[in-house]
Parts: C-alpha cells; sequence; structure tokens
C-alpha cells in the first residue's frame, strides 16, 4: 500500500526537506507519494502580478531550476523587465524579479484572472516538471500577512522583510481575512488521507504558524491518526537562515527549538506534535520535551547536500514510526 506521506510548511528550508524526502523515498525504494501543503499567507501583489514566494522557492527547488547561490528565484537569471519595472515606478526597487521568474509570475496571474482556483494553477505550475511531489495551496483565497508594527501602524510582510530586513520593531502578523478562507481541497484531502505528517523547519509564526490558523486546518491535523513529527529550524539557538528570530521575538517566543516546540505543543495537551528533532547542539532540550509530551530526539539537522537531507527525512519518517 502507497504510504501517504504529507509535510507542512513554505519557503527555502521546506523546499530542501521536501528534497530529502523525496531523496530518501527514493533511494529506500518506498512505495510513496508526497504532497506539500504550502503557505500562502507572504503571496502579495507587485506590477498587477500575484507573486508566491513560498510556493516558488519548492517549485523552483524540486525542478531543479532553482538559484542555490541566492537561495531564490530561477538559476541563469536576467533582470532586465524588473529594472525597467523600477523605471516605470510600477515595482519597488527593493523587491527584484528575475525575467524567467517573470514568467511565472505572468502565467499564475493570466490563469488566476481566467477565474482559476490557486489550486489549479499549482496543478499548471507543476506540470512542466517532474517534481515528485505534489504541492497543494494551505487555501485558494487571499490571506496577505501584513505586520503590525510598534508605532501602530503596519506594512504588508514583504516590504517588511525584504526591505527592511525585519529590522523595524514588530508586535505581532495579522493574516486579512483568514477568518473567512477556508482549506483547499488539495491540503483537506492530503492531510485526511495521510499516514505521516512532518512539519518542516520552516518559520514557525509566518510559513507554519498561516496554514494553521486556516480555519479547520489545525483541527484536521490535531483529529489525524496520523503522527505529526516536526523538524526544528532553530540549531544551537540561531536559525538556520533567514530571519525567523525577528518573528518569533515580535511574538514572545524565545529562539530555540525547544520553545517552537512548546508553541506548537504536545498532541496529547491538545498541541501538535507527537514528535520533535532537534539539532545534536540542542541536547539539553530533550529531556524537558520529553516530560512535557513530545518525544524528541537529536539528529544532525543540517541540510548540506543530498545525504544529508535524506538522512534528515528518514530520521523524521523514523520517528514517526516509532511514536505511532
Amino acid at each position: 500500500m502507497t504510504q501517504r506521506i504529507v509535510v507542512i510548511g513554505g519557503g527555502v528550508g521546506c523546499a530542501r526537506f521536501v528534497k530529502g524526502v523525496r531523496e530518501h523515498v527514493a533511494r529506500a525504494g518506498l512505495d510513496a507519494r508526497i504532497d506539500v501543503v504550502v503557505n500562502t499567507a507572504d503571496d502579495w501583489w507587485v506590477s498587477g502580478l500575484r507573486i508566491a514566494p513560498d510556493h516558488d522557492s519548492l517549485l523552483y527547488a524540486l525542478a531543479g531550476v532553482n538559484d542555490t547561490e541566492r537561495g531564490w528565484g530561477r538559476a541563469g537569471e536576467t533582470e532586465r523587465v524588473s529594472a525597467e519595472l523600477a523605471v516605470w515606478g510600477t515595482a519597488p526597487e527593493w523587491f527584484t524579479l528575475g525575467d524567467l521568474d517573470l514568467g511565472t509570475h505572468i502565467a499564475r496571474t493570466a490563469w488566476l484572472r481566467e477565474g482559476l482556483t490557486v489550486s489549479e494553477v499549482y496543478r499548471r505550475l507543476g506540470a512542466r516538471w517532474e517534481l515528485g511531489a505534489t504541492l497543494h495551496p494551505a487555501t485558494d483565497d487571499e490571506i496577505d500577512t501584513h505586520v503590525l508594527l510598534e508605532d501602530g501602524s503596519s506594512i504588508h510582510f514583504q516590504e517588511w522583510w525584504v526591505r527592511h530586513r525585519a529590522q523595524l520593531p514588530a508586535t505581532g502578523f495579522v493574516q486579512h481575512g483568514i477568518e473567512l478562507a477556508q482549506p483547499s481541497l488539495g491540503a483537506a484531502g492530503a492531510i485526511e488521507l495521510a499516514d505521516v505528517i512532518l512539519l518542516a523547519p520552516s518559520n514557525p509564526i509566518v510559513s507554519i504558524g498561516p496554514i494553521l490558523a486556516v480555519p479547520g486546518l489545525r483541527r484536521a491535523l490535531v483529529d489525524s491518526p496520523a503522527p505529526i513529527v516536526g523538524v526544528s529550524g532553530i540549531i544551537g539557538g540561531a536559525v538556520v537562515r533567514g530571519m525567523a528570530d525577528a518573528c518569533l521575538a515580535a511574538v514572545g517566543i524565545e529562539t530555540s527549538a525547544a520553545a517552537v516546540a512548546r508553541h506548537y505543543g504536545a498532541r496529547g495537551a491538545g498541541g501538535l506534535l507527537d514528535g520533535w528533532l532537534v539539532g545534536e547542539e540542542d541536547a539539553d532540550a530533550v529531556s524537558p520535551l520529553r516530560d512535557a509530551g513530545i518525544e524528541t530526539r537529536t539528529v544532525p539537522l543540517w541540510m548540506r547536500d543530498a545525504d544529508t537531507s535524506a538522512r534528515l527525512a528518514a530520521d523524521a519518517l523514523q520517528l514517526a514510526a516509532d511514536v505511532r
């Protein structure tokens, strides 16, 4: 019987992890299907185009066309169109889009204008390459994240993240319209049929948090008979990449593997986690988290290549099997 593996997350950390899951499945000869429930809350409109950073990071990485040096966008990019848009004043100079990347955004926007759902756009974009996984938006509704600032104002998450490098003091994050959003059929179906659910080492506040906040999705996860195992994106008290520490600080959570696990909570106490993987640098978190009802293990977390990524995926699946 085909094992259904569901990964929850978004962004570069999630992309690397899903590549590891795919690699492990191939190496082990497993009969498995990989579904990814992707954060859509950092999507936004630029120059009349719908941009979807978390989805595109996954799409390009799984397709093998991502820019591994910059960590975002397509490999071999040029940026002539972005420069021209900046001259015309229709796109901010601080948000650069490559020409190949713009092709994706134009196609996405054209299909959305025709009335297609985000789910169908995901399907069409993913059909171009052999991804080895199926990507599902958490919701087909727009739920863009805005950042609440200390001065009482708010700005779009992308402006805070890209332009200001998360340096403006923030007090919280809000997804406009999320209370009316509905889970996409693909996301809900994947969770319902899952044999294993893995929380990727994604930003817990702005990547995984909005997925959990889509009405019905958190409850679907909590009620699932599948074991839920999370992978820490924090090693030795520091974020692996990005500025997740600024997001954690904004909502009063310490930047540590243990604090993020407690934020998700133990399933037995109404939270999400059955198991949690931390780096070998965070061995002191194991005993307290186990006492809190989360089976925790130390493993090498750094995903430097196909071997280390596949090993991490194997460790996550093994922990899921053990806590089942």
